[in-house]
């Protein structure tokens, strides 16, 4: 019987060691599949922003509005010609007297109705379902950039920070009106 209990001895240590290579195995792989997963992720994101920021030119309106706003600025101001050295298109201009809307890509439009809208100030995250966003972090952080963009160039208010409205240099025209 000596050799019985030998016999199963050395399939019980030839299971362990079968059970500790996969453990490895498995380990190994795990590792890999971290690494995929973040590689996934940071693909995903990017993917997403080129998406935001594509959306927001289109190739004719941007184009069309970029001429707009430089012959507008250029019979509105003397110093409109400063405009013409950025490089690449600018999507979002600097509100002029009678600028309409419709120079603005689509997701500005929105953004601009929402806030006129509004019966008082609004905040990134109340404008972010009413665009038809997805109320998750990044949408709300994208959104607020927009509207810290629209501060800057004249199409809104912030007063108070995180808190936007209609520019009130602008004439009694609601923004979204034509």
């Amino acid at each position: 019987m000596g050799s019985l209990f030998e016999e199963l001895e050395a399939c019980e240590a030839a299971a362990r060691a079968r059970v500790e290579g996969l453990e490895a195995e498995l380990a190994e792989l795990s590792g890999k599949l971290e690494l995929a997963r973040g590689s996934l992720e940071r693909l995903r994101i990017a993917r997403e922003t080129v998406a935001e920021v594509l959306a927001e030119m289109t190739p004719e309106k941007s184009a069309a509005a970029f001429d707009q706003t430089i012959a507008r600025e250029s019979t509105a101001s003397a110093y409109a010609g400063a405009e013409r050295h950025v490089i690449g298109v600018l999507t979002v201009p600097n509100w002029q007297p009678g600028m309409e809307v419709e120079v603005l890509p689509q997701v500005y439009r929105d953004i601009l109705e929402v806030v006129a809208d509004a019966p008082g100030p609004v905040r990134a995250k109340q404008i972010v379902p009413r665009i038809g966003l997805p109320a998750e972090t990044g949408k709300i952080e994208g959104t607020r950039s927009k509207l810290k963009r629209l501060v800057e160039r004249g199409w809104l208010d912030e007063d108070t920070p995180g808190l936007f409205t209609p520019a009130r240099l602008r004439t009694a025209k609601s923004p979204n009106s034509r």
